[in-house]
């Protein structure tokens, strides 16, 4: 999993969406398929000034394609399911 970085705005802003989390909103529901937290990767893939970026996929779309959002965690955002966590292996 890749590391937020240790700012609290960063991850006040990203919310509970880390990769594999599902939540909802106005604009549909969505899986985290990725978090991008290298500030020159996150302004390539959203064409703007930015610090991180979530590649999201709509899950109420059949034909969902994965795009990337760079939105801030809101109280119109809805947790449906948290991000998975793995054990290591013994």
């Amino acid at each position: 999993m890749p590391s937020i970085p240790a700012t609290s705005s960063v991850q006040e802003e990203i919310g509970p969406r880390l990769p594999g989390a599902i939540y909802t909103n106005g604009d549909g529901r969505f899986e985290v398929l990725a978090l991008i937290t290298n500030a020159a990767q996150a302004a390539q893939l959203l064409r703007r000034a930015a610090r991180w970026a979530l590649i999201v996929r709509d899950t109420l779309r059949a034909d969902g394609e994965p795009f990337a959002v760079g939105s801030v965690w809101t109280t119109s955002d809805y947790l449906v399911r948290p991000a998975r966590t793995y054990a290591p292996a013994a």
